[in-house]
């Protein structure tokens, strides 16, 4: 276990990582082959449950909630459930986004209908939801949605991708666990740190394993009433889970990959071919459902006259009614090259194989300096304008 700075974490959050990690010590999958055989069977491919979804209104089980960036078919979070749902130990609730909104940080959908449906997750009871990471977690924890008031624990992920240093920022992941953090509710975000060129499917489940002595150390010192209620915990799996160096306590970095802004091509905008096919199918669906009672001439002037608007919309031309000139550009990000860091910095110590496990509060603190410096300038400000 390595050595942080004090005052850095909470010391239950030290003792708890402190214990997790001497549970597993001596497990490291490069020296000793039992470790397969001790992975639980929560992340083989059987598919024997030990509970069902009309466990949601048993209350000898504490409640657990999971949802994620990436949605709901992704393999982290169906692996994460499934694991959950085996250990028989717990009533597992999942509630997250139908489609992908790893980015959208923490946004919440206003002004606008989310639509709900049910899922179909052994053992557990889901749903998917047309909206943000946030609005999940906000909609699970409101009491609309489930029968029961709160969560014990509120997990987010796993996701594909890490979301060290600033890259937490952007992390739809991470703003899960946050939002349940807001709301009062103990939380983990927990990211894996794919590449492309590395990583493979059954990495997740490897992930699965490694994380699943801290998810039950969390549970079990939340019931206790011991577990950190300052923050919650961001939970970087490297690369090759099975081959992790252990768990080590990080703080945020500086880190992010470097946004590059391309321009596409009108009229080579894939997006845009996709959005038009989409609008148009969509649209003669319905014009063919309104024209039922309508003429076949009148029906045939209102889709010729439809489709001439979507088709100049779509291909981006030039100029539209108002002169105005359509422009397209698509982000990358590009991975820097990492400078020399301290050891305990959170993508440092993911590179160097350990699970990154960073602490995050709603209020962090201003260090020092800086509080000296903006005080300075404020009062120096001040003083010129009077």
């Amino acid at each position: 276990m390595t050595t942080t700075k004090k005052n850095m974490l909470p010391p239950g959050l030290v003792n708890n990582l402190q214990e997790v990690l001497l549970s597993r010590k001596g497990g490291n999958s490069n020296t000793n082959n039992d470790e397969q055989q001790q992975k639980p069977d929560a992340v083989t491919d059987s598919t024997e449950t030990s509970t069902s979804a009309s466990d949601e209104n048993d209350n000898s089980k504490p409640v657990v909630l999971v949802t994620n960036g990436e949605g709901i078919d992704s393999l982290g979070l169906v692996y994460l459930v499934q694991a959950l749902v085996r250990s028989g130990l717990y009533n597992v609730h999942v509630c997250a986004p139908q489609s992908d909104k790893s980015v959208s940080s923490h946004s919440v959908t206003v002004r606008e209908t989310i639509t709900v449906t049910p899922a179909e997750i052994d053992g557990a009871t889901a749903y998917e939801v047309s909206g943000t990471p946030v609005d999940c977690v906000s909609l699970a924890l409101s009491g609309a949605l489930f029968s029961w008031s709160k969560p014990l624990l509120v997990i987010s992920g796993i996701n594909r991708g890490s979301s060290c240093g600033h890259h937490m920022f952007y992390s739809g992941v991470v703003a899960g666990a946050r939002e349940a953090l807001v709301s009062g509710v103990p939380s983990l975000s927990i990211s894996l740190n794919w590449k492309r060129e590395e990583s493979q499917e059954s990495d997740f489940k490897d992930a699965v394993a490694v994380c699943l002595p801290l998810i039950t150390a969390a549970i079990r010192d939340i019931e206790k009433g011991v577990f950190p209620k300052s923050c919650f915990l961001s939970i970087e799996i490297p690369t090759s889970p099975s081959a992790n160096k252990g768990f080590k306590l990080t703080k945020q970095s500086m880190w992010r990959s470097a946004p590059n802004w391309l321009a596409v091509s009108a009229n080579r905008h894939p997006s845009s071919a996709a959005h038009f096919m989409s609008n148009q199918q969509s649209l003669g669906l319905q014009l063919a459902q309104l024209s039922r009672d309508a003429s076949a001439a009148g029906a045939a002037r209102r889709i010729s006259a439809q489709r001439q608007n979507v088709e100049v919309e779509s291909v981006g031309a030039v100029k539209s009614d108002t002169n105005k000139v359509k422009k397209y550009f698509r982000l990358e990000f590009i991975n820097k090259e990492q400078e020399e860091a301290e050891e305990d910095l959170d993508f440092k110590a993911l590179d160097n194989g350990f699970v990154a496990v960073t602490p995050f509060s709603l209020c962090p603190q201003i260090e020092v300096d800086i509080q000296t410096a903006a005080s300075d300038w404020i009062s120096g400000a001040l003083q010129v304008e009077q």
